[in-house]
């Protein structure tokens, strides 16, 4: 239902006023986005037993950093189909009481995804929905110690999503983004359980460049 509710967001966000231009220009030929990012982390009792922590030491929310690139290949009646690739970066760090026995930790996650994207609208202003796959890490360190197996693990990673961009000038937009991360279940280590399968969320805002 989420899912389906953000479809519907996404496909009725209205383009931004077209310049005095008839028609409006068509979407691309391509467009390069940087946007600061909110990361959603979760606190998980398996995540925290996979790299031997208690749950009160895992970070929450964090701030990060995603970068993408699309090239516009071809347009089939209202829709535009592109080809590109994001990368997003995200980091997060707690510091509980000293007197709490809890350590400080740091929470990294990274990722780089091939994307095929559906737009709607026109070149002053689109919506998209964009989806991949590709690989991602995940490292959770309390400070001072060094990475785990688990944390150098290579982890399968669906990435979908998608969100709107409005051109205020011609070759400048503000873009927004909601990304999901579909991440697999990382391999049992040490002893230990793996890292969960885990849905990671990401939204940010930013510019975009045509």
């Amino acid at each position: 239902m989420i899912w389906r509710a953000f479809v519907l967001v996404l496909l009725g966000l209205p383009a931004a006023p077209a310049a005095a231009q008839d028609p409006p220009p068509p979407i691309g030929p391509f467009v390069i986005d940087v946007r600061g990012a909110v990361p959603r982390f979760k606190p998980d009792a398996q995540l925290a037993e996979s790299r031997g922590l208690a749950l009160g030491e895992l970070p929450g929310s964090g701030l990060g950093v995603d970068a993408g690139a699309h090239l516009y290949v071809f347009r089939w009646k209202e829709v535009t189909v592109g080809l590109g690739a994001q990368v997003t970066l995200a980091r997060s760090h707690g510091s509980p009481p000293e007197a709490s026995g809890l350590r400080p930790v740091t929470e990294r996650f990274a990722s780089f995804t091939p994307q095929l994207s559906l737009n709607f609208g026109n070149g002053n202003g689109w919506s998209y929905l964009s989806g991949g796959i590709g690989p991602s890490s995940w490292t959770i360190v309390p400070d001072g110690s060094q990475e785990s197996a688990a944390d150098r693990a290579r982890l399968r990673t669906i990435n979908y999503g998608g969100g709107a961009r409005w051109f205020a000038k011609r070759h400048v937009a503000f873009t927004v983004d909601v990304r999901f991360h579909q991440i697999d279940a990382g391999p049992p280590l040490a002893g230990r359980a793996g890292s969960p399968r885990t849905l990671f969320i990401v939204i940010g805002a930013g510019a975009s460049i045509k």
